[in-house]
């Protein structure tokens, strides 16, 4: 790879905006979002979102859940295991610790199971 082209990959920048309204209660009512990297860079609404960052001077983890009152019951069990699946996922590429990562996936295959969502 030239210097060049090394030195575009350092300098690329990727954004996602989310945007949120509110309810005169402050419950989120519409959540929006798009992406730079995705096909046609157009907005699309959510009923829910996770989104955990990882403060590495404190050593703690900043979150942010938001869901609508449009979300429900059903959908909020489905989004959790498949949120849980990919932090399942997320652990096994990070740390590459296959014994951890499984006992992850199982608690996903239970959690699917209880919450009776099992495919």
């Amino acid at each position: 790879m030239s210097a060049q082209n090394q030195n575009q990959n350092q300098n690329q920048k990727k954004e996602i905006n989310i945007s949120v309204e509110l309810d005169k209660e402050n419950i989120p009512e519409k959540i929006i979002w798009n992406a730079t990297d995705e096909p046609g860079n157009e907005q699309a609404e959510c009923r829910a979102m996770i989104m955990s960052l990882w403060d590495h001077k404190r050593k703690d983890t900043l979150r942010l859940d938001l869901w609508t009152r449009d979300m429900t019951v059903d959908e909020m069990k489905i989004f959790f295991h498949q949120t849980l699946v990919t932090m399942a996922d997320t652990l096994k590429r990070s740390i590459d610790d296959e014994r951890i990562s499984g006992d992850m996936q199982d608690f996903c295959d239970y959690f699917a199971e209880r919450m009776e969502i099992k495919e």
